[in-house]
């Protein structure tokens, strides 16, 4: 919980409200002795100055020893606890001094030396006084979540790794020992699910490397994204909505982008409910890509996984001849290898590889791929599916 931590800085206030108030108490008393009241009769014999040294030494230990924990644990309590003691060494000083000032005045016969300690103990409070104040202000501040401008910025800034696109909305909170850290991370919009909570883990570990007490949740949200990314922006957004897009088109046409989609939805959705989750996803889509004036999706049952068997002798005979007798393998140098025929929803489909030149343009690769499909489908009228896998010579080797 938030809060839990607070009781530390609550009983740091309630200590530094204690030492004010013994303060008040020894400005009154001193203030008292120095206009108000006659000499007060002290006698300063060995066993008082034993006392007051033994005290000094047993205080000066105590309060090294809680400041050494209290830097350790980062407690507030247990430094006020060391404040506190501190005010004892001073004050055993103050008396120490006040009993000096006595066998002095006894020997000199000076009686004003007999309210030198009500002076002194006016020094040690107003010194306690200022500790105080500075102690409790930071408990308060503490209290009501107040940080310092420059932590949130160098969290900010020791959780932008090359990743992180932008580290924004930073709050830190201290809860007694501890730090609470909020911030949201700016990622590429590509990520997937897994990697963006890999890169949020890997922002926490990073901050709590500068910041070994502290408690961090990082929100992760995408990036804006440019024309340039619109296809693959949809695409992960059409994931993000539990769907699939293909055969994505973006144009400008009048200085407005569209952008034409298709969406595969379950089979059992009825029309309705697939055209209530496409409108969403048009939302979004218009939203996330400024400049995106209109999108036109067309909706398409999700894809099973096709059925297929391998192709009857005669039929891979067949195509492999008719692959064999295009035109343009002389002006390449090679033909066509791996050659796989399989029958695929009732029709023959075909997938080879050919090898082209390393310098082939991936334009020209296309083409030529394009033009051994179209020779094909000429030659063998209704063939389903055609693969060409293009590759360089000697990729395999």
């Amino acid at each position: 919980a938030y809060g839990h931590g607070k009781i530390e800085n609550l009983s740091a206030l309630f200590e530094t409200l204690l030492l004010l108030a013994t303060c008040a108490w020894i400005i009154k008393e001193a203030v008292e002795r120095l206009f108000f009241q006659a000499t007060v009769h002290v006698d300063a014999n060995i066993w008082s100055f034993l006392v007051i040294i033994l005290s000094i030494v047993v205080d000066y230990s105590r309060s090294r020893a809680l400041m050494r924990v209290a830097k350790k644990h980062a407690s507030q309590a247990l430094e006020a606890d060391a404040l506190h003691f501190s005010t004892d060494i001073w004050s055993s000083l103050v008396v120490l001094l006040g009993l000096i000032c006595v066998l002095v005045g006894h020997e000199l016969d000076t009686p004003w030396l007999f309210k030198a300690d009500a002076a002194a103990a006016l020094g040690v409070a107003a010194v306690v006084v200022v500790v105080s104040f500075r102690m409790g202000k930071a408990a308060i501040n503490d209290l009501l979540d107040w940080v310092p401008i420059d932590l949130s910025r160098r969290v900010a800034a020791v959780a932008k790794i090359p990743e992180v696109h932008e580290v924004k909305d930073v709050r830190v909170r201290r809860s007694g020992p501890g730090l609470f850290m909020d911030l949201t991370l700016v990622l590429d919009p590509r990520e997937s699910l897994d990697r963006s909570h890999e890169l949020a883990d890997k922002v926490a570990a990073t901050i709590k490397a500068e910041f070994p007490r502290a408690d961090v949740v990082a929100h992760v949200e995408p990036a804006p994204v440019s024309s340039q990314d619109m296809s693959t922006a949809a695409r992960r957004l059409a994931e993000r909505h539990g769907t699939n897009a293909h055969d994505i088109r973006v144009f400008e046409k009048d200085g407005c982008l569209t952008m034409e989609l298709h969406l595969e939805m379950a089979e059992a959705l009825s029309l309705g409910e697939a055209y209530q989750k496409v409108s969403t996803l048009e939302q979004d889509l218009r939203a996330a890509l400024p400049g995106l004036a209109q999108v036109i999706t067309h909706i398409e049952p999700t894809e099973a996984m096709a059925s297929v068997r391998d192709a009857e002798p005669v039929d891979v005979e067949r195509i492999s001849l008719c692959l064999m007798g295009f035109p343009e393998w002389a002006s390449v140098g090679v033909s066509a290898h791996d050659v796989r025929v399989q029958w695929s929803e009732g029709v023959l489909s075909v997938s080879f590889h050919c090898t082209l030149a390393a310098t082939t343009s991936i334009k020209q690769a296309h083409a030529f791929t394009h033009r051994i499909e179209q020779y094909l489908r000429a030659q063998i009228p209704g063939l389903g599916r055609i693969v060409v896998h293009t590759e360089p010579p000697d990729v395999h080797d």
